[in-house]
């Protein structure tokens, strides 16, 4: 009987390191919960944890940390369940190519402002190209946080 018992708590320390070894082979990676689609802004409600075996292999780097994602803007449509690649998403365009934005040029306490229309979209701090509306002149700003574009920086 003490020799049953012995090899019943054998058999259980066993099972318990094959299944410790198993968790500690899992990857975690946050993958969406819904279908995000382009354009949509992504936020931590739209993601949960998905664990992955240690040698699952991706097509491309994907994303490790739910941090990295929030605010975040997809670039193309991501799948409930599935890692997200990191050149799935971009960061938010505050200024849009077409759409007419502010222009300031600010120096030593004069400020003017303007109208011009962005011929491409940026992100926050980013250097574009914008077409001064009454001008007609092409001139280059950096992308501020309020969508305005300063040139003269």
């Amino acid at each position: 009987m003490k020799h049953l018992f012995h090899i019943a708590l054998a058999a259980s320390v066993a099972a318990l390191a094959v299944s410790q070894a198993a968790v500690a082979e899992e990857r975690i990676l946050p993958v969406p919960s819904v279908t995000i689609y382009p354009g949509d802004t992504i936020n931590e409600s739209m993601l949960k944890d998905r664990a992955f075996p240690e040698n699952y292999r991706y097509r491309t780097a994907v994303i490790e940390s739910p941090r990295v994602l929030a605010g975040k803007m997809a670039r193309r449509t991501l799948l409930p369940g599935e890692p997200i690649p990191m050149n799935a998403v971009d960061d938010p365009k505050l200024v849009t190519r077409g759409t007419q934005t502010q222009i300031v040029f600010e120096e030593g306490g004069l400020s003017i402002m303007g109208i011009g229309i962005p011929l491409q979209s940026g992100t926050l701090g980013e250097t574009i190209q914008v077409k001064n509306v009454d001008s007609g002149r092409i001139i280059t700003g950096r992308v501020q946080p309020d969508g305005r574009v300063r040139i003269g920086f």
